[in-house]
């Protein structure tokens, strides 16, 4: 693996004054976006330097061009730039974020799924959760899919992979320790029934509900490692589009599509739109909302 080049890649406007500062702090942008796809726009670069002071403070770097020096010295880029795109990621999720797509996945998708491919005796389902942050997305679905398993489910292979770029928020998910905060958008009847109260405002998810889910680090502007997500019946990828510019978005979405089987589904979130992104999906309206499926025979 090598370190990122192409930067500056002048994916926005590019800064209208040449001072060092200036320009180093748009190759750091311009280096997340080659390595990660998330485009911070002139509007977005309060956020951005709020983030990488953070991260020069543990440092104790001054200036931005430190910090770039820092980040290319072959002798820790590697590792530093880890910590770089984990201080950028935005991790705000909770469970059952967007209600209406889990109530349309439990009661509309996953039962078309079980019956259609009931028929012809094909009893695996697989879906991931592609930005998982710190495992609420993934675990919804894991309960979800587990109140069908004795119904419509019954003797099928679940599969639910659940990926992130973030090492910190997959460590997190893993434990499957969570605060009231991230309940703020559940079900009461899901909590009582699938965590356990522990010590302070802390709750542990049900084991079997956790093992459902296998979490794994991955980028999703890798096109090497995206050849390999195949054959997946639902993919979740919800409020991340939003972080991507239109080329960034493009690649995603196809990557996507080739890791959907025929008649598979995409969910995206609420404020995204495949419009102008990819036109080989269909619109699939549900109440509340909306989901994307790919066709048999599209592409």
């Amino acid at each position: 693996m090598a370190l990122p080049t192409g930067y500056p890649v002048t994916a926005g406007n590019v800064a209208t004054q040449n001072r060092p500062e200036d320009l180093a702090l748009w190759e750091l942008r311009d280096l997340i976006y080659n390595t990660c796809g998330m485009y911070f726009s002139e509007q977005r670069r309060f956020f951005l330097e709020s983030r990488l002071r953070r991260r020069m403070s543990a440092l104790g770097l001054r200036s931005y061009t430190e910090y770039l020096q820092y980040v290319k010295d072959p002798r820790q880029w590697r590792e530093e730039l880890q910590f770089l795109l984990d201080e950028v990621t935005v991790n705000e999720t909770s469970f059952f974020r967007s209600l209406p797509q889990f109530d349309a996945l439990k009661r509309i998708f996953l039962p078309e799924i079980a019956h259609r491919k009931g028929r012809i005796g094909f009893r695996r389902l697989k879906i991931w959760s592609a930005g998982c942050s710190s495992g609420e997305e993934p675990y919804s679905i894991a309960i979800i899919v587990h109140e069908l398993a004795s119904t419509i489910l019954a003797g099928w292979q679940i599969e639910i992979l659940a990926t992130d770029i973030s090492r910190p928020a997959l460590e997190k998910a893993q434990k499957a320790v969570y605060t009231s905060y991230s309940f703020r958008n559940s079900p009461p009847e899901f909590v009582e029934r699938y965590f356990q109260k522990l010590d302070g405002d802390c709750y542990q998810l049900s084991p079997y509900i956790a093992q459902m889910v296998q979490f794994k680090y991955m980028n999703l502007m890798d096109d090497m490692a995206m050849l390999f997500m195949k054959g997946y019946d639902i993919i979740f990828c919800r409020n991340v589009l939003i972080y991507f510019d239109l080329p960034a978005k493009k690649r995603v979405i196809q990557h996507f599509y080739n890791a959907l089987l025929d008649e598979g589904y995409l969910f995206v979130g609420p404020s995204e739109s495949l419009f102008g992104v990819n036109d080989q999906f269909k619109i699939i309206q549900y109440p509340g909302g909306f989901a994307y499926k790919k066709s048999r025979g599209d592409g």
